[in-house]
Parts: structure tokens; C-alpha cells; sequence
């Protein structure tokens, strides 16, 4: 009887521990779990070093996209516009640098700078735009953002015809796209720099610190004197910036400009920072989380590649991953509620 009982005592505080992890750290490590043991028992090359890095390169440009995603919904929206900014930013930018290569084909440089300058510009003005949209006419930003992806789709198609663009100097391929310093491939380092940049603004910044503040209560911000306009302003465009940046990464990647890239980016961003603990009511989320959800997704893309599961397939199990991470933050909003009481 008394062995029962301590049984019953060590079974409640197991539970009672993976509650309180489950409150402190999210779902993200539990499915990270799952995600390892069930690729590693499905391929034996999923954890060997080449394919780790392999993850490592094809989840920078979703990283990138999903930390201007967490800009948005640290505010309280979210921007459905990603996938057009990534499709905009790739065809205006390789046809600005095929003319400057067409006309000057010794400037290799001038046309990688014109390009990459043109592409972040054009996907830059669809944050502008967004921005204000939401902060200053107060539309919604399901409404304006889904409007803009539906004008920004359009004018990519406008522009290409549907048809891939090419022309572009080869070097810049080769050297953003494929290119490796010290062994590591280059889009590793621009990820990294971007994530340095958005720790400096989320923690060092009084701009970071507004975004919180306004997702986790508007009105209470305005009323402490925030500028809440230009804070909703700057989260939509420095959202669209690191997409664009994404968007150069990705055409240096296909080395083409493709109007139809990013489709899915809108789903895979908002995913990757669900399932990395940020609110989708705003005001809460750690940069660090995000990066790991973005890395996640990209590992559980990697291992159904490895498995052989159709890319249909995965789409749909990107969409169940991100409704279990909803109903995880549901559940573990009331864990946090009885753990207080």
C-alpha cells in the first residue's frame, strides 16, 4: 500500500515536472525530440555533419523572414505579404542587375550592387505600404496585408510574364548563393549578422521594447506617451527589409528571379515563431526561440526530404505543426494560470 502510494507521489511529480518545463521552455524542445528520434530512425544520413549543415543553409532564409515575421506579431498583426515581398524583391532585383550586366558587362559589381539595391527597395516599398496601411489608416493588418500580397503577386507576374529571369553575372551566384568562407556556406554569415542586428534592436533599443509594449497592451502605450504609429510603421517595414535581404539570398540561391518563390513563406514564418513561444496576441516572444522554430521547420522539411514524402505532403504537415503549436500556447497559458493560483 505505502509502495502504491509512492508510486502515485513519484508519477505526480514527473507530470508536475514536465509541466513546469513545458511553461518555462514551450513546445519547441518537445518537438525537437520527436522531430530527431523519428527522421534518425527513418534516414541514418539525417544526423551526419554534411546534412546538419545542409539544414543550417536552407533554414537561413526562412530564419530570416520569420524574425521580421516576429517584428509583426510582436505588435499584435502579422504580415501575409512575406511570400510577395520574397517573389518582388527577386524579379525586380534580377532584372535591374541582367540590364546593368546587358549594358556594361565588365561591371560586375555595379550590376550585383544596382540589382541587390533595386530588389530590397521594391520589397521594402511593400512594408511601406503595409505600414501605413496599420499604423496610420488603422486597416487591419489581415486585410492590408493580404491585399498587397495579392497587388505584389501582380505586379511580378506583371513584369515577367510568368517567365524565370535571367542574365545575371554568374559570380553572384556563385559567390552568395553557393559560396563558402572557412567551410561554412555565405548565407550562414548574413543570417547571423541579421540575428546580431535584431538581439541589438529587441534588447539594446527603446524601439524594441515599444514593440512589446504596444502588442502587450496599445492603448496603455499610447497613454504613456509611445509613438505607437511610428512603431507599427517601422515593424512593418523593417519586416519587409529582412525579407527583401532574404529575398537577394534566395535569387542568388535559384539564380534566377522567379515570381513564384515564397508561396509558402507565410505559413512556414508564422509557424516557425508560433512554435517558438510568440503570442499571437502580441507582446511576447524571444528572438532566440524563433530562430530554433525556423531551424525546426527547416529540419522537419529536411528529414520528410530524406523520407521521401512528397512536397504536397509537406505543406500539409507544416499546417498541422503549426495548429499544435496554437493549441500548445492555449494549454500553456492555463498551466501558467494554475501554477499561479
Amino acid at each position: 500500500m505505502a509502495e502504491a502510494v509512492e508510486g502515485t507521489k513519484r508519477t505526480r511529480s514527473f507530470v508536475e515536472w514536465l509541466q513546469v518545463a513545458f511553461v518555462r521552455l514551450g513546445v519547441l524542445p518537445f518537438l525537437l525530440v520527436i522531430a530527431v528520434i523519428v527522421f534518425t530512425l527513418m534516414s541514418g544520413k539525417f544526423l551526419s555533419g554534411q546534412n546538419l549543415i545542409n539544414v543550417a543553409r536552407q533554414s537561413t532564409y526562412l530564419t530570416m523572414v520569420a524574425m521580421g515575421q516576429m517584428l509583426a506579431l510582436l505588435t499584435g498583426g502579422f504580415d501575409l505579404s512575406v511570400g510577395t515581398i520574397l517573389a518582388l524583391t527577386s524579379v525586380v532585383g534580377a532584372m535591374a542587375m541582367a540590364a546593368v550586366f546587358a549594358v556594361s558587362p565588365d561591371a560586375i559589381l555595379l550590376a550585383i550592387a544596382a540589382g541587390v539595391l533595386a530588389g530590397v527597395a521594391a520589397g521594402t516599398a511593400i512594408g511601406v505600404v503595409n505600414g501605413i496601411g496599420v499604423a496610420l489608416f488603422n486597416v487591419s493588418p489581415f486585410m492590408m496585408t493580404l491585399g498587397m500580397a495579392s497587388v505584389g503577386f501582380g505586379i511580378a507576374l506583371f513584369l515577367t510574364g510568368g517567365v524565370p529571369v535571367y542574365g545575371m553575372p554568374d559570380i553572384f551566384g556563385k559567390l552568395f548563393g553557393f559560396g563558402q568562407w572557412f567551410g561554412i556556406p555565405v548565407p550562414i554569415y548574413v543570417t547571423v549578422a541579421l540575428i546580431l542586428f535584431m538581439y541589438v534592436l529587441l534588447n539594446w533599443t527603446r524601439m524594441g521594447r515599444y514593440f512589446y509594449a504596444i502588442g502587450g497592451n496599445a492603448k496603455a502605450s499610447l497613454l504613456s506617451g509611445i509613438n505607437t504609429r511610428l512603431n507599427l510603421f517601422m515593424a512593418y517595414v523593417l519586416c519587409a527589409l529582412l525579407t527583401a535581404i532574404s529575398g537577394i539570398m534566395l535569387t542568388a540561391r535559384l539564380e534566377t528571379g522567379e515570381a513564384n518563390i515564397g508561396a509558402t513563406m507565410p505559413l512556414e514564418s508564422i509557424a516557425a515563431c508560433v512554435i517558438g513561444g510568440v503570442s499571437l496576441r502580441g507582446g511576447s516572444g524571444r528572438l532566440l526561440n524563433v530562430v530554433l522554430g525556423a531551424i525546426f521547420i527547416g529540419l522537419v522539411q529536411n528529414g520528410m526530404n530524406l523520407a521521401r514524402i512528397e512536397s504536397y505532403l509537406q505543406t500539409v504537415v507544416i499546417g498541422v505543426l503549426l495548429i499544435l503549436a496554437v493549441v500548445a500556447d492555449q494549454l500553456r497559458q492555463r498551466f501558467v494560470a494554475s501554477l499561479k493560483d
